[in-house]
């Protein structure tokens, strides 16, 4: 099925999705990136383990054909305890860890870092020091390299890169910070409606900047990864709300694509 959005898909964006979305949209711009580049660099990709709470199935009891019993464990005859079942079940919120990545320009002669790509997780969005805070003080840290720095946000909500510049009411965003323009800092928003246009890479002066392709990356893993399957374009989104104007919008579009 080909996507049905433009640009980012806000389905994708659900706890039981993104980390194989992050996966696999991390490996694509990855190869995008290696496959441009002139052979004194390398494209990586470098991974971290965060704890996320994320939708879990529950898991399917099965009955026994054949059971081995500890008969000393039997309650005795006559002894048994009648107890009510519990009225209600829910689900707890559990966290898991779960594996993320960036994508690292580095030089193949002495490995020094020169462009960091991340792409933004939920963990990297999550308030606190175990979250957002951390992200912050990594962030900074590249700041006071002389290394480039690409953050990829397609995920609605919650915290953004900080910066001293309002930014527009949009849903997603790219960011590039050059080392040698900060902290001035590039800046795409994306709307919901369009779709997303390629953007620079920074290399090493005097190399010219490459590009990655977001939108299309996108678009592939969407297709190879047959999402379709696995969204329900009937119900809304997964939180947070979309803005009225593109809740109406996304209710049209898929309306017209028979997908409501």
């Amino acid at each position: 099925m080909e996507p049905p959005f433009p640009g980012m898909d806000p389905y994708l964006e659900a706890p039981s999705l993104w980390p194989d979305v992050h996966h696999r949209l991390i490996t694509a711009l990855c190869d995008d990136i290696q496959a441009q580049l002139g052979s004194q660099y390398t494209a990586i990709i470098t991974s971290y383990v965060a704890f996320e709470s994320i939708d879990i199935a529950p898991v399917r009891l099965a009955v026994p054909d054949i059971a081995i019993i500890d008969r000393d464990a039997l309650p005795e005859a006559g002894s048994s305890v009648v107890v009510a079942p519990a009225p209600l079940t829910g689900t707890a919120a559990m966290e898991v860890p779960t594996r993320y990545a960036r994508v690292e320009i580095r030089t193949v002669d002495n490995e020094t870092l020169v462009t960091a790509i991340d792409l933004l997780s939920p963990v990297n969005k999550r308030p606190g020091v175990d979250g957002a805070d951390t992200y912050e003080r990594k962030r900074q840290e590249i700041f006071r390299s002389q290394a480039h720095l690409i953050e990829i946000d397609l995920l609605r909500g919650a915290w953004r890169p900080q910066l001293l510049t309002p930014l527009p009411d949009a849903p997603y965003f790219i960011f590039l910070s050059r080392a040698e323009r900060r902290p001035q800092i590039e800046i795409w928003p994306l709307a919901l409606s369009e779709s997303i246009r390629r953007v620079p890479v920074p290399l090493r002066r005097p190399d010219p900047d490459i590009a990655i392709d977001v939108g299309g990356a996108l678009q592939h893993i969407y297709a190879s990864a047959r999402y379709e399957r696995r969204i329900n374009y009937r119900a809304a989104p997964p939180p947070p709300l979309l803005k009225p104007e593109d809740a109406a919008w996304l209710d049209a579009h898929l309306r017209a694509r028979s997908l409501r």
